[in-house]
C-alpha cells in the first residue's frame, strides 16, 4: 500500500489585501487568506497544529506556531474539506507565507502536510 496516498491533503489558498485595516504610512499591511484543506488521502485525520513562516519584502521572517486553525481542530474524513479565513500583518506591501499542518490520522499516525508558498501583495505594488 502506498503510504503517500493514505496521508494526503490538497491545500488551496486565496489571498486578499485588506486596505481598511492597513496603514501604509505606518508600514502596516494586512492580508486576509482563505484556505481550503481537503483530505485527498484514504484515511480520516484531525488537524492538530499549524506552523507558518511569513516573510516580508525586507526578508523579515515571522514564525507562528499554534494549536489548530482559528481556534479549531477540524476533523477531515476522506474527500471532505474544511475552509477558514485568517490574516497576516506585514511591514511591507509584498510578502509570502508557507508552512505545515500537523495531523493525526484515525490509525494513530501523526503526519505533516506542507502548505505551498503563496504570495501576499497589495494592489499598490501591482502596476
Amino acid at each position: 500500500m502506498d503510504d503517500e496516498s493514505i496521508y494526503e491533503l490538497t491545500i488551496d489558498v486565496e489571498t486578499q489585501y485588506v486596505p481598511e485595516q492597513s496603514y501604509p504610512e505606518h508600514n502596516r499591511y494586512v492580508f486576509a487568506y482563505t484556505i481550503t484543506i481537503e483530505n485527498s488521502g484514504d484515511i480520516a485525520a484531525k488537524l492538530l497544529k499549524r506552523h507558518w513562516i511569513i516573510t516580508d519584502a525586507n526578508n523579515k521572517v515571522q514564525e507562528v506556531r499554534g494549536e489548530g486553525v482559528i481556534g479549531e481542530q477540524p476533523y477531515l474524513p476522506p474527500g471532505k474539506s474544511y475552509r477558514y479565513t485568517s490574516a497576516a500583518v506585514l511591514e511591507t506591501p509584498l510578502g509570502c507565507m508557507q508552512g505545515t499542518y500537523e495531523l493525526i490520522a484515525d490509525d494513530g499516525v501523526v503526519f505533516e502536510a506542507p502548505i505551498p508558498v503563496f504570495r501576499l501583495a497589495s494592489s499598490v505594488t501591482l502596476h
